[in-house]
Parts: structure tokens; C-alpha cells; sequence
């Protein structure tokens, strides 16, 4: 069998079984089967006995006879087979409640089966539920001493096409494997000293050792980590060559007089460092994508404005897309204020603008009026167009799709140097794997007389506790947030609700000595810039919130965040939100409150953000307990759709693999000595790549 072939024509397929596998799996072909590898293997010759089994829901092997089949009507059209199975030192019930006809014509009392599942105990009794079986000859015969074990499906296993069925089927295709050719470059082969690619995809089903087994996962996830780098680091270089730039070479009046008159505190080392590398992109003549992470309170976005300026000081324009409109609010007064005098026209571009006034903007921003825009989702518009946009900034990139960032990309020619920001830190790993195609920059330094906040875990037991050291904090002139998961409760989440926790708090903080007020996202605009402005304005001493306030609202004077059911937040999410305190001189708090009981990771999300304040040991520990699919929406974009490769499990891979290409594109820029690569950039998928649409 070639890998092309259609995997209908596989012994033991079929065009039914072939339907299911398409449609479960994505299988159409051998070459798909060939690349659906195992989550583990069963040392075959490590059998069990009943008499031994201790731990409920460990993956055995067993080895006997069948007696005493009973079926049992559960419905109307539904019954359950149960039947003794028996290994010499004891009786195992085995239950099925599909493909019962079937189990019933195959068994045979007195017929010797092996049997392979996860055992569990039901009402004082061991059982196996939809045990994979055969006979104990056909598992003598086979030649394979570990079993491969395959993720499965229940519309599979009612198909015949359960993990041992899969097993027979690899074991089929790998016996007669061709036409599989090498992928990698020879000398990156013999400097690893990796497994050749055919040996290594017939050694991840059956491995004739534990040592070959590792040595074919080292070979398809160094494979898998190369490609996803030449497809990234390929792009950027290509940008690099042929996509052409506006080149701001002029350092004008209005940066120069900003720089000198308007900063309110010295910019730190890591300020300056990233601002000459965005120069420098800037002017280079090549298009700008570059990507800033910086911690909350680290000021990104005054380094954003500084870069507007360069682009305004240049002839063009400039636009901030951020992803709520209390965030582009506040970003719109904040240079308003900071830009005031330099005269420059600053508009604001959100869905909430009166009709009229929409369009009056629209057309200042066409006509060129306008230098610098900030807005939301409303910037993408068909009918928002610029005479001459310059410079993108994205804040909170990774809450935009593909498709709307894509729209600001197009809407200048040539294509407008771009600036990404984010205040979730990435992982190293996650960076160098997911945005090799941009160039990165950080800001690793707060501003001086910044204190970190000091973050504690409390249970409701300490809630007076908690509240009277609010009210000390709200006596001494500070105010207050507490921010609840949900608006109203839920019959499904046992969590804090958000109209209950106000009446909550308003019955320890009654008027009129106190003032509390809400918000969330159901407020119209409107509602929420007034109760925004209230608290900015220090008339309101509490908050209570929703995670509508997680990014971009500023209070200095706000220094305590409480935040309920803590434990049903991602530590990134935790961080974010912590970051709202901390943003003046004074001390600032974070007080977690959880139940009493905690899971695993619960324990360990709370454990970290009372350890630490930094948010790329955070965001370590984030990648570490979710797995990358989760983080910053990677999983729905399908840029880690990875099949063995981990990028927390295997980063010395990802890191040689990165260096490997990089090195490869280094000496040889067009892979005119590897035509095999040449022939996979040019049938590559065509990936929509972060650095060509953000």
C-alpha cells in the first residue's frame, strides 16, 4: 500500500468502515491511518489477573474463558449483555450496551479470549465495560510484542472499528508499506542520529522495543516542529525580501516635542530598547510586523503612541484597534490629554457614536484631517477608508479574529507597518513555535515607584475579614474592586452571581457612608462610561464587576481587587485582572476567594498567582496546566494542530528545530540544494499566518 492510496482499499476497510473513518477522524487515505499514532502501547506480555487488580480504571490485559451470558431489555430497543469472564483466580463481568447481537454470535463458552480494557468496581463486583477482545490464538500468533492503543470514538466501536480493530488495520498497512520517502535533510538526520522516516512511522505503531518506540516520537516530533518552523520562518523571510514598507525616516516636531514636553515619567531601559527596534523596522524599507509584549502597567501603550507619532511625523496616518469600547475609550482620553497642544486631530471610531457623528469622522479620516484614530471592530468596516494609513496598532491582539484583522490589513497600498500588542505574556516556547513569523519585542521593566501587588487566598469563612480590611483600605482614601464570574445565577455553575453579590456587598457597605455600583457587559455604553467615570473620579468606593473590566481600565487610585470563585479563572485571566490594581504608587492587593475544597489545578492556578507577580512565569505555568491549545485562542485559529509534537513537553525540539531551519534559510535562502523542501513551501497548505493578517 502507497500512502496515497485510498484507504477503502485496505484489507479489512471497506467503503463503510472508510465512511466512519472520514467522518471521526479525517482518514481518507493510508497515508492519513499512517499518521494517526498511538497514545500508548500495552506491553502484551505484562498480562494481569483478576485476583491482582487493585486500581480502578488502569488500562490490563487478561487472559480465560466466557460463561453465563444474560441479556437484559433497558428500553425499547435497547438491551445490556453482561457475561462471566473467568481467569483462574477470579470472575470479571463484562458489560456491553452496543453491538450486543454481535458480542452474543462471537463469544463461545469455553473458548479461550484475551480481553483488554479499564476495569472498575460496580455494586462490590469488578467490570469491564465494551472490552476489546479476541481469541487467545490470534493474540499467541501475533508477532507484535506491544499493542498499539488508538483514541476511539463510540460511533466507531459500534462500526467494528474499536482500538484493536484500528490495531489489525496499522498492523495490515504497516506490513506492507511503500513508496515512503525521506522528508529531512541528511545532514540534519546523522546529526541528531534520527530514525529514517519509514522506520519511524512503522516503529510508533509496533516498536520492537521501548527504545525504538522513543527514538520513532524523537524523529516525528522533531519532523513536526521543523515544517511548522520552515512554514513560519519562510513566510517572514519572503516578507522580508519582497514585501516593501513605507520608510519613516524622519524623527519630526511632533515626536521630538512629546519626548521632551509631554512624558510624564522617564521611559525605562526596555521603553527605549523597543522603541529603537520599532524604528528601525520602521524605516528599514521593508514592512513592519512586529509583535510587543509587555506585563500589565509595563506602558505599551505609551510606546504605541510614540510609534503613531513617527508615522504622523512621516505624512500618514495612524489607527489603535482595542477590543472594547471602555478600553478604546480610555485609550482616546488618554492621548487626547497627553497630545494636547502638539496640534493633532485624535478621533474616536466605536460603535456607539451617533450616526451623524460617524459619519462626519469618516469623512475627516478619508479626507486626511484626521492623524490618529482609535476605535474598535468599527475601524474594519467596509466604508471606513484612510487617504494614507501608515501604522496599525492592535491592542490585545488575540481577541480579533483572523478575518478582521485581515480587513486593516488591506486597507492601504503599500500595506501598513503593523504593531501587535499584548498584555498577556507568551511563553518562550509558545512564541518562538506560534510567532516565528513576527518579530517580537518585550518589555521586561515597570515604571519606577511601582510596588508589586501582593495577592492572597481566602475562603468564605474569612470574608469579615476580607471586608473589614476593605473598609480600612476605603477609610484610607482608596477604592475597591470585587469582580464576580457571572451576572445572574446559574443553575448549572454554583458561582458567585453578580446581582446577588451586590446586594452582598451593599449590605457591609450601606449608604450613605459608602457608594458601590455595577458593571458589566449587559450596560449599554452609555451606562458603562458613567459608571466609569464615577469611579475614575474616586465618587464611587467599590466596583462590582464582571471580567468587562479585565483589560485597559486604569484607576491608580484603585488598590484592592477581590476577586470571587477565583478558581474558575485561568491564571492568565487572574493575572489580567489583578493588573487593574498596582497602577499607582501606593500599595496595592489581590484577595482570591475560592471554596473550600480545590482540585489539582485549581490549587496550583491559586498556588502561582499568590507566588509570583510575573507574568511570563505565569504564563509558564499557564502553557504547563492547559496546554497551548487554549492559550491565547490557538486551538479554533488551528495553529497547533499538532499530532505527537508538544511545545510543553518537548521544548529542547522546538528550540533545535527552529535553529535548524533558521540556519537552512541562513545559507541557503531559496533551498535551491533541498528540492523536497522547495516542492513543500510550494504545496504547503496556504496558511493564513499571523504575521501576514495581524
Amino acid at each position: 500500500m502507497l500512502p496515497n492510496d485510498d484507504i477503502v482499499y485496505l484489507k479489512g476497510v471497506g467503503p463503510s468502515k472508510a465512511k466512519v473513518l472520514a467522518a471521526e477522524l479525517g482518514i481518507h487515505t493510508c497515508g492519513d491511518l499512517l499518521e494517526y499514532f498511538p497514545f500508548r502501547h500495552i506491553d502484551r506480555s505484562q498480562q494481569s489477573t483478576i485476583a491482582s487488580l487493585q486500581d480502578e480504571n488502569q488500562y490490563v490485559v487478561l487472559r480465560g474463558t466466557v460463561s453465563n451470558m444474560q441479556t437484559v431489555s433497558t428500553g425499547r430497543y435497547r438491551e445490556r449483555l453482561t457475561v462471566d469472564f473467568n481467569d483462574g483466580t477470579g470472575t470479571l463481568q463484562l458489560v456491553w450496551f452496543q453491538g450486543t447481537k454481535w458480542v452474543r454470535e462471537k463469544l463461545k463458552p469455553g473458548v479461550k479470549y484475551i480481553i483488554m480494557g479499564k476495569p472498575s468496581v460496580f455494586n462490590g463486583q469488578w467490570q469491564m465495560t465494551h472490552p476489546e477482545l479476541e481469541a487467545d490464538t490470534a493474540a499467541d500468533s501475533s508477532r507484535q510484542p506491544y499493542l498499539p492503543v488508538y483514541t476511539t470514538t463510540e460511533k466507531m466501536k459500534q462500526h467494528g472499528l474499536g482500538t484493536r480493530a484500528m490495531a489489525r488495520l496499522t498492523e495490515t498497512l504497516t506490513a506492507s508499506l511503500g513508496g515512503i520517502e525521506e522528508t529531512l535533510p541528511k545532514e540534519i538526520i546523522e546529526r541528531y542520529r534520527l530514525l529514517g522516516r519509514r522506520e519511524a512511522l512503522i516503529a510508533i505503531h509496533y516498536p520492537d522495543s521501548l527504545q525504538q518506540l522513543d527514538a520513532a516520537r524523537t524523529r516525528l516530533k522533531f519532523e513536526e516542529l521543523f515544517f511548522m518552523q520552515l512554514d513560519y520562518q519562510w513566510a517572514h523571510s519572503e516578507r522580508q525580501q519582497h514585501s516593501a514598507g513605507r520608510i519613516f525616516a524622519t524623527v519630526g516636531d511632533h515626536f521630538n516635542r512629546f519626548y521632551s514636553e509631554k512624558i510624564p515619567f522617564p521611559l525605562t531601559g526596555a521603553q527605549k530598547r523597543v522603541i529603537k527596534e520599532i524604528r528601525e523596522d520602521m524605516r528599514s524599507g521593508h514592512q513592519m510586523n512586529r509583535l510587543l509584549q509587555g506585563d500589565v502597567g509595563s506602558g505599551k501603550t505609551l510606546v504605541a503612541l510614540m510609534c503613531m507619532l513617527l508615522a504622523v511625523d512621516n505624512g500618514s496616518q495612524a489607527c489603535l484597534m482595542a477590543p472594547t469600547e471602555i478600553l478604546a475609550t480610555q485609550h482616546y482620553n488618554t492621548f487626547l490629554s497627553m497630545l494636547d497642544g502638539l496640534g493633532l486631530n485624535v478621533e474616536l471610531l466605536i460603535g456607539s457614536v451617533r450616526p451623524a457623528d460617524k459619519r462626519q469622522i469618516k469623512q475627516r479620516i478619508a479626507s486626511g484631517e484626521t492623524h490618529i484614530v482609535i476605535g474598535t471592530h468599527a475601524l474594519i468596516e467596509d466604508n471606513v477608508s484612510f487617504r494614507d494609513l501608515g501604522l496599525v496598532v492592535i491592542d490585545e491582539q488575540h481577541r480579533f479574529g483572523v478575518e478582521q484583522r485581515s480587513k486593516l490589513w488591506a486597507k492601504a497600498t503599500p500595506p501598513p507597518h503593523v504593531l501587535v500588542m499584548t498584555a498577556t505574556p507568551i511563553p518562550r516556547t509558545l512564541a518562538m513555535t506560534v510567532y516565528g513569523d513576527l518579530d517580537c519585542s518585550v518589555i521586561d521593566e515597570l515604571p519606577p515607584g511601582r510596588q508589586p501587588v501582593r495577592t492572597y487566598h481566602r475562603t468564605e469563612p474569612n470574608r469579615p475579614k476580607v471586608f473589614a480590611f476593605l473598609k480600612q483600605q476605603i477609610d484610607a482614601g482608596r477604592q475597591v474592586y470585587v469582580v464576580y464570574p457571572l451576572i445572574h445565577e446559574s443553575d448549572k455553575m454554583d458561582l458567585k452571581d453578580l446581582i446577588d453579590g451586590l446586594e452582598m456587598v451593599q449590605s457591609y457597605f450601606p449608604r450613605p457612608q459608602y457608594h458601590v455600583s455595577m458593571l458589566h457587559g449587559g450596560l449599554t455604553a452609555d451606562e458603562k462610561a458613567f459608571e466609569m467615570d464615577r469611579f475614575k473620579r474616586g465618587l464611587t468606593h467599590i466596583m462590582v464587576a464582571t471580567t468587562v473590566i479585565e483589560v485597559g481600565v486604569d484607576v491608580p487610585n484603585a488598590t484592592v481587587m477581590v476577586i470571587e470563585n477565583a478558581e474558575h479563572f485561568g491564571l492568565s485571566q487572574l493575572h489580567q485582572l489583578r493588573g487593574r490594581v498596582g497602577r499607582g504608587s501606593g500599595q496595592s492587593y489581590c484577595i482570591l476567594m475560592t471554596k473550600d475544597q480545590l482540585g489539582y489545578s485549581s490549587q496550583e492556578r491559586i498556588r502561582t498567582m499568590c507566588s509570583t507577580t510575573d507574568g511570563f512565569l505565569i504564563a509558564e505555568a499557564d502553557l504547563r496546566l492547559r496546554g497551548p491549545g487554549d492559550m491565547q485562542g490557538l486551538q479554533q485559529s488551528g495553529m497547533l494542530d499538532l499530532k505527537i509534537a508538544s511545545i510543553v513537553d518537548d521544548e529542547p525540539l522546538v528550540a533545535a528545530a527552529r535553529d535548524e531551519v533558521r540556519d537552512l534559510l541562513a545559507t541557503d535562502p531559496t533551498l535551491a540544494a533541498y528540492p523536497r523542501l522547495q516542492d513543500y513551501i510550494r504545496h504547503s497548505k496556504n496558511k493564513m499566518l499571523w504575521g501576514k493578517i495581524s
